[in-house]
């Protein structure tokens, strides 16, 4: 399953898939001639989460449509404030991971590393606050939804 968008400028790679992360193509994907930077910054499942020790998987849902309308509010934004960003990747895996596997991607090409690193990170929190997507852990006493839940805020009210 995956639900994917380039939007129309071409440079812009939205998807919601539930097969592994291509870190490496999709970092060779953003690489244009006229950027000098690319940050890639890939979350990765760890043992542990807010009173929880001994994760060993975690399982995302998302409302689609939705999460992939956010993922392209957030690009137009990170667009808006850094106008000479190249390529822009969000990406984020569905259904179930295990220990080590990427769970989110956000890949961004510009001239320079100042906007590169501060757009990424716009990226990520962005779309961590923003965006219909649940996490489940699984541990050895049980499972449960994620604990560090909250509201999603509209990309307008970030800073």
């Amino acid at each position: 399953m995956s639900h994917s968008r380039i939007l129309d400028d071409g440079d812009t790679w939205l998807e919601l898939t539930s097969e592994p992360l291509q870190v490496g193509s999709t970092y060779d994907w953003a690489v244009v001639p006229r950027c000098g930077a690319v940050v890639v910054f890939s979350g990765t499942v760890r043992d542990n989460a807010v009173g929880r020790v001994g994760v060993t998987q975690l399982d995302y849902e998302a409302f689609d449509t939705e999460a992939l309308k956010k993922f392209a509010e957030i690009a137009l934004e990170m667009r808006r404030r850094w106008s000479t960003l190249g390529r822009i990747a969000l990406i984020h895996r569905l259904g179930a991971l295990h220990l080590g596997e990427s769970s989110v991607l956000v890949v961004v090409s510009a001239p320079h590393r100042p906007e590169a690193f501060a757009a990424a990170q716009f990226g990520i929190d962005a779309l961590k606050a923003t965006t219909p997507i649940w996490k489940r852990e699984k541990w050895a006493g049980g499972d449960d939804w994620s604990g560090g839940g909250h509201e999603i805020v509209e990309i307008k009210d970030l800073v």
